[in-house]
């Protein structure tokens, strides 16, 4: 039983009513016949209230959450009184939300339901838990209030960005990719590569001759081609103190694994061979590259599990790891993220000898508050010294995309929130170009 605003309303005017009756007599009698009627209205209120369950309530959502999204949460509100309620219904949502607005005042008619839709944004991987839903309810008359906890404690997986998977498929079977950003890149030559010399017959292309095998043998021979196989595309996250840095709550990892589960997809729909390799102060996990029905799953698993202590990266492990495991020439992504042009430098050795056995592209980020920063005018000497550091630090990124441009490493700056949008132009048009 929970007292609301109104009965404690009602209990003040009885009192002052019954003590201004001290000094005149007529309102101690109003108070003593106001006083009996509360009484009876409460016992009818409490009579009404228990004679039934009268409510019933439910949580329906999904048992994943999608990372960096709004996930719908749906609640079902029943009651079986003959009668109208008046509801006050509070969700206990995981406390990581941090918020105290899923609150819902209702009103049902006599024997009515109601359907209510509320969605949760997580910005962290992890499980999550829900707690019961408490409903109090009142009746016409309202001095008292019924509390009915329905539900149960329920737990939900938060996965990186899976809801962005089923918009890049809906809009692919469109064929209307360009509404995400994605670029129609139009590929050069043809879809073919090159895979054994044979003695010319009758039939064979004469295009394709191979003149130097024919003067070796005195023979024409041909140049024969297959159909262009599966490339591998490698997403390497560094899971180091350089990507904690946050952007719309969420921090920059958590955008490198949403983007890495996208590019993932976009590579297994191109018939590519798509794998993970995640890395800190050692070498973390990695899925090898493939293309089988299970190999989506296994990087979604991936990248869910990860968790880190943001230490710093160790770039020597990586290299190692990387050459140890993964044998064919690869496309390797590297989400990463550099403070300055000496941060760079410590890491190019790595970065090098890392483009030397395979394709390698660097994703770093803008700090869109920054460019913000610069584009206000200052006002005080304070605001031009801060304004000078930070075009220093951003002449710095232009800097470090221009030294990677030098030593045949190619890059992309890119904000977080259009980080898998620019990461899939990128391979298409590296796709394109035939430098993988």
């Amino acid at each position: 039983m929970f007292l609301p605003a109104r009965f404690y309303y009602t209990a003040v005017v009885i009192t002052a009513l019954l003590a201004l009756g001290q000094w005149w007599p007529p309102l101690f009698y109003v108070g003593v016949a106001l006083l009996a009627l509360f009484g009876l209205l409460l016992l009818v209120d409490i009579a009404l209230l228990w004679t039934r369950r009268g409510i019933t309530a439910s949580r329906h959502c999904s048992q994943r959450f999608s990372n960096g999204d709004d996930n719908p949460v749906s609640l079902q509100v029943d009651s079986s009184y003959p009668f109208a309620v008046k509801l006050e219904i509070i969700d206990e949502i995981p406390h990581i939300f941090q918020r105290r607005d899923v609150n819902f005042p209702l009103r049902l008619p006599a024997r009515g339901s109601k359907a209510m839709e509320y969605t949760l944004r997580p910005t962290c991987r992890g499980v999550y838990s829900f707690g019961r839903i408490r409903v109090f309810t009142a009746t016409p008359i309202g001095l008292i209030q019924r509390r009915f906890t329905c539900g149960e404690p329920t737990d939900v997986a938060v996965y990186p960005s899976y809801l962005m998977l089923n918009q890049y498929e809906l809009l692919a079977i469109s064929n209307n990719l360009t509404e995400m950003g994605i670029k129609r890149i139009r590929r050069v030559g043809n879809n073919t590569e090159f895979e054994q010399i044979k003695s010319y017959v009758q039939g064979d292309d004469y295009r394709h001759i191979n003149w130097k095998a024919s003067a070796r043998t005195h023979h024409l021979m041909v140049n024969v081609y297959t159909d262009e196989r599966s490339q591998p595309i490698i997403n390497v996250i560094d899971k180091g103190r350089i990507m904690q840095q946050a952007f719309a709550g969420m921090t920059i990892l958590d955008y490198a694994i949403n983007a890495a589960l996208v590019l993932s997809y976009v590579a297994l729909r191109r018939d590519d061979k798509a794998g993970v390799i995640t890395f800190a102060n050692t070498f973390s996990d990695f899925v090898k590259p493939d293309r089988g029905p299970s190999q989506m799953n296994d990087i979604l698993e991936c990248l869910y599990r990860q968790t880190t202590d943001f230490a710093e990266s160790d770039y020597s492990a990586l290299v190692a790891s990387t050459n140890r495991l993964v044998g064919q020439r690869s496309l390797l992504v590297l989400y990463t993220n550099f403070f300055d042009y000496n941060g760079m430098q410590r890491q190019l050795p790595y970065l090098r000898q890392l483009n030397k056995r395979h394709r390698l592209l660097v994703v770093f980020f803008i700090d869109e508050d920054r460019r913000d920063f610069i584009s206000q005018q200052p006002h005080s000497i304070k605001d031009y010294y801060e304004h000078a550091i930070a075009a220093k630090i951003d002449n710095e990124q232009t800097l470090i995309i221009n030294t990677l441009r030098q030593c045949g490493i190619s890059s992309l700056l890119t904000t977080p929130q259009s980080l898998s949008v620019n990461v899939i132009n990128r391979y298409l048009e590296m796709k394109s170009r035939q430098l993988l």
